[in-house]
This record gives structure tokens, sequence and C-alpha cells, in this order.
């Protein structure tokens, strides 16, 4: 995931930091905007974790820090909910004038109630996300319980959250309470998505109830299973980037491999691996893959094995040149099935090899034909098998060119 750290100013010239995660081949099919949670800032593991999934799925996602919070420039005793929603649309408008405006607006907790009503001055948004967001934003004011009193009566007080510091004016509470959110969700008209944990502790999950039955549809709900407010466990956030990129898909401006142009219509793939241990994007036509090695050595297995991609593609090969030969002679194949192993054996052991010392690679491939085909036709399909592009590659002279990359 390519990160590019960037500023951009809000509506009083403060400085927001902020950073865009990139596919791994730089082109992403779409911009996105994520809203951290109250307090929060980008550098939250389930933001980070989240725009990291998007991205592996080809959408550039864009996470800043609110006024005062983070790296940001500002003061947060100063802000309120509704300059939260402002330093969004400064957000969009800085993605619209720098590199595209954003089609999808992800939001988690206070976040998601932030992007609810965002969506209305951002013209280009067509999806919207929330996780684990409260229906109205005064909820929020249960985390300041304590101090509530105080405030109300000398007009401010620092409170504690998280183990940090905050001082909270009266502004704020007055914000809240006057923001109602139910005329924003009803009038949304974007397709929603609603994410939610039915065991939330900090918003409850009544309020993505109300949140959906307020909004019109387009409209699909999420269930985040056991996950706590912070998605915490880092599965829940990937799951969550992951679901999200996926149903988001539906609702954006897509262009297909042919829009592309013809450099993109090529067969360069792009692969990267970062930091993670040995997770790794692959970017094929278009296509996002993960590649990963199990935890036993090391990996976060999060994907299959650069040998189960070989054996894949080997595999999808042979059935695709099958199905190709069959359909041209009209034999009724209904369909075919591969089972492929790969392992190192000692050349001693393989009479056919020319290697005789060491080890050789080998490769056992299982073919079911499924169909009413004849004892002549699946004989003919066999050996049709051993002429598919990939296994011939395989078995002929490669020549692998490596140099370094100049910009």
């Amino acid at each position: 995931m390519p990160v590019q750290p960037i500023s951009f100013p809000n509506d009083h010239g403060d400085q927001l930091a902020a950073r865009l995660s990139l596919p791994p081949d730089g082109r992403p099919v779409a911009y996105a905007l994520f809203a951290h949670c109250f307090t929060c800032n980008r550098n939250l593991n389930a933001v980070r974790r989240i725009s990291q999934e998007m991205s592996d799925h080809g959408l550039a996602v864009l996470q800043f820090d609110f006024t005062g919070l983070g790296d940001s420039e500002g003061d947060f005793s100063e802000t309120s909910f509704s300059s939260n929603v402002d330093d969004l649309v400064s957000a969009a408008s800085y993605l619209e004038a720098h590199y595209e405006a954003p089609q999808v607006l992800i939001g988690h907790s206070l976040g998601g109630a932030a992007v609810l009503k965002a969506a209305g001055s951002i013209p280009s948004c067509k999806a919207v996300v929330t996780i684990g967001a409260p229906a109205d934003p005064e909820h929020v004011t249960h985390l300041i319980a304590d101090a509530r009193e105080t405030i109300e009566r000398t007009g401010q007080a620092t409170v504690s959250l998280a183990g940090r510091s905050f001082l909270i004016k009266k502004q704020f509470l007055d914000d809240l309470e006057e923001t109602r959110m139910e005329e924003n969700i009803r009038g949304l008209r974007r397709a929603l998505l609603v994410c939610h944990s039915p065991i939330d502790q900090t918003v409850g999950i009544d309020n993505a109830a109300r949140i959906f039955q307020a909004a019109l549809h387009p409209k699909s709900f999420l269930s985040l299973d056991k996950a706590d407010h912070l998605l915490s466990n880092e599965a829940d956030a990937f799951y969550v980037g992951r679901a999200a990129a996926a149903w988001a898909t539906r609702y954006l401006d897509v262009p297909g491999a042919s829009d592309a142009g013809p450099e993109a219509a090529g067969s360069q793939v792009v692969v990267r691996t970062g930091r993670e241990r040995y997770y790794t994007e692959v970017v094929a036509s278009g296509h996002h893959l993960t590649v990963d090695e199990p935890e036993s050595v090391g990996g976060t297995d999060r994907g299959g094995t650069p040998y189960d991609l070989l054996l894949g593609a080997l595999g999808s090969c042979t059935s695709i040149t099958l199905r190709m030969y069959a359909d041209r002679k009209s034999w009724p194949l209904e369909e075919i099935v591969v089972r492929l192993t790969h392992a190192k054996i000692h050349a001693s052991h393989c009479e056919t090899c020319e290697t005789a010392e060491g080890k050789v690679d080998r490769i056992e491939r299982e073919i079911e034909l499924i169909g009413d085909l004849t004892d002549e036709q699946r004989a003919r399909l066999l050996e049709i098998a051993d002429r598919c592009p990939v296994h011939r590659t395989l078995h002929s002279e490669i020549l692998v060119e490596t140099r370094l990359y100049k910009p």
C-alpha cells in the first residue's frame, strides 16, 4: 500500500495532516475519504487497516486528522461537530483539486455521523459507509457525562478520554444538541452501508437500527459480530475494509480494463510487499490479489503463497484451454476441475528428470472432466492439457531479466 503524506487547509487556514493510501499500482479506480472517531486520529489501527484493505481492492483512501487532533493545526477546544463536517468538505475539495473527487465517504463512530451529514455537501459522493456510528451526534455526550454539569455551569471543562485530556467547551455540546440527523439520513440520496457490532458497548446497536430505518434504499447492513467499538482485533478491521470495498464498487463509476488505455491493457503485473511481514499486494490487469505466507513461517496468512498462485496459473490455464478446445469441437464437456500439488523431491527419485543431483520441483495435476464424453474424447483432452500456454512456459527455457526501477 503506497502511502503519500499530505496536508491541506481547512476553512480557517489551519493545515490538516493527512495521508493518502494508494493501490500498489498507483492507479485507483476511485477515491474515498475517511473520518475517524471522536478524539481519535488517522493513526488509529482500525483506520489504517481498513484503509489498507480498501486500497488493496483498488480504492485510494484519504485519512486525515480533524482540526486540533493528531498532527493537525488548530485548537480542538474551539471545534464542534459542525466544524468536523466542514473539515470533511475541505478534504473532499482538496481531493477534487489535486487528485479526483471522492466517490466514497467512510466514517467511524462520530465520524460516521459526520459523513452522513457531509455527504449532502459533497456532490461527487455516491456511497457512504458508517462504522459503529451514533444515530444522533448528541449520543457521544455520555462519554463526558461526569463533566457535563461543570461545562454547563462554567462554559468548559477538561475531560479524560482514552487516557488523554481534552478541553471541551459548551459550544461543542450546544452544537451536538442542535444537530438532528434523521432528516440528513432520510435525504441522503446515496447508497448506504451500515456496519455495527451487536455487542458495541460505546455506541449501542440500536443506533444502527435507527440509521438503517431512517435511510431510503439502496441500503445494506453488515453485522460485525464480536467486534468491539474500536475494532481492536485486526481481523475485524480488515473484514470491514474488504467488505466495504466490494460493496462500494457496485455504486461507483469504475472504468473497465478496456477504458484504461493501451498501457493498462498490457500484461504488466505490479507486486508490492511492505513492512507488514510477508503480506503482498498484486495488481494484474486491474484485478487485485493478495499473496502471503503461513503464520508458521512468519507471514500473516491473509492470502495464498506464491506457489499457490503458480499452481493456480497452471490449473486455470489448463481448464481454460480444455474449455476452448471442447467448445470448438462441440463436445459435451460440462465442467473441468483441476487439482494440483507442488513439492520438492530428490532428483534421484525422478526417473524422467535430466537433473541428477539435488532437488527438483514436482507438480502433480489431476484433471476431472465432467460430461457425457467418450473415452477417446477424454484421452484427447488429456493430451491437450499439456499444450496449455502456462504448461509450455514451465517446460521451456525461461529468461528473467531484472533491473532496478528508475522513476
